[in-house]
């Protein structure tokens, strides 16, 4: 299985949406929310980023919410 984590915050739809993509897929993740803490949302900027949903798959970055680019990654 893969390890996924996805940086999100409370008013984003995009990373509703990507959430519930992954709970249908069955794919167990993390939730880093950087609204409520403050380690994440400055892990988030050292990696050059200030937008969510981010999401960390193995690693490999994906900006936003790209089904395809998820669906890539998590066949690898």
């Amino acid at each position: 299985m893969a390890d996924v984590v996805i940086f999100t915050s409370n008013t984003c739809p995009y990373c509703i949406a990507a959430k519930e993509y992954l709970d249908e897929k069955g794919v167990s993740y993390t939730e880093k929310n950087i609204q409520t803490d403050k380690t994440a949302r400055k892990e988030l900027m050292s990696m050059g980023l200030m937008g969510v949903p981010v999401l960390l798959i193995d690693g490999e970055e994906i900006v936003g919410f790209d089904k395809a680019k998820i669906d890539q990654l998590l066949d690898k």
